[in-house]
């Protein structure tokens, strides 16, 4: 039996040219479990949307993700 590659190997692009450190990946990975928690509490009526987007940009500020400057708001 042959097997043939269909598909090639393509390197994901990474941030600025460079490979993330740990300490970025952590700050991501703990920015999306916040973000997480925040959403189970507005779905279960804890806080509002209001609140739900200050706390998301203070958590943005704090967390510094990736894409946090293309990242939308609530509505």
């Amino acid at each position: 039996m042959q097997v043939t590659k269909i598909t090639e190997e393509v390197q994901l692009p990474s941030h600025n040219g460079r490979a993330f450190t740990t300490e970025e990946l952590q700050q991501e990975y703990n920015y999306h479990i916040a973000q997480k928690w925040l959403m189970v509490m507005l779905q279960k009526g804890l806080i509002s949307v209001v609140e739900f987007n200050k706390i998301t940009e203070k958590n943005r500020q704090s967390f510094s993700p990736f894409l946090a400057e293309i990242m939308s708001k609530m509505t």
